[in-house]
C-alpha cells in the first residue's frame, strides 16, 4: 500500500498562500456578509486550513456605509461599550453607529464570529475596511469577489 498518499498536510506559516480579495458591502447583509468574511480571512474555506495556524487571506471591505440591517435592527440593535468605572457603560444604537463611525458596523460583526484568543486577535488583522469605494492596497492587485 502506498502510505506516501495518506499524508495529512499541515500548513504552517511558511507554507501559507495568502490572496488579497476586494468585498462590496453594498446593498449587503450585515450578518450574511460578516460570516462569509470570517471564513475567508479564518482560512476555512481553502483546503489546506489549519486551526492553529493563520492561513486566510487578506479582506479588503469597502462602501462600509451601505451595509443592511433586516428587519427592525436599525432601530432595535444596540451596541454597547465600558469604560470599567461605575456606570460608564454606553449604548448606541445601530442607525447611530453607521451614521457615526460605519466601518465599526462591520468589524464588530466580523471579530464576533472569530476565535475569542490570540490567533482570532492575529486573523482580525487581515481584514480591511473602508466607507468609500476607494481603497489604499492598489498595490497587492486584490482580486474582487462576489458574495
Amino acid at each position: 500500500m502506498n502510505t506516501l498518499s495518506y499524508k495529512t498536510i499541515s500548513a504552517n506559516a511558511q507554507t501559507v498562500q495568502k490572496n488579497w480579495y476586494v468585498v462590496d458591502a453594498e446593498d449587503k447583509t450585515l450578518g450574511r456578509l460578516s460570516s462569509e468574511l470570517a471564513k475567508i480571512i479564518r482560512g476555512k474555506n481553502k483546503p489546506d486550513f489549519t486551526p492553529h495556524v493563520d492561513c486566510g487571506d487578506y479582506v479588503i471591505v469597502i462602501n462600509a456605509e451601505k451595509v443592511k440591517l433586516t428587519g427592525d435592527k436599525m432601530n432595535a440593535k444596540e451596541y454597547q461599550t465600558y469604560s470599567g468605572h461605575p456606570g460608564g457603560r454606553k449604548v448606541t444604537l445601530a442607525k447611530d453607529q453607521l451614521k457615526r463611525k460605519p466601518i465599526s458596523l462591520v468589524e464588530i460583526a466580523v471579530k464576533g464570529m472569530l476565535p475569542k484568543n490570540r490567533l482570532g486577535r492575529q486573523v482580525f488583522g487581515n481584514l480591511f475596511v473602508y466607507e468609500g469605494s476607494e481603497h489604499p492596497h492598489a498595490a497587492q492587485q486584490p482580486k474582487e469577489i462576489k458574495l
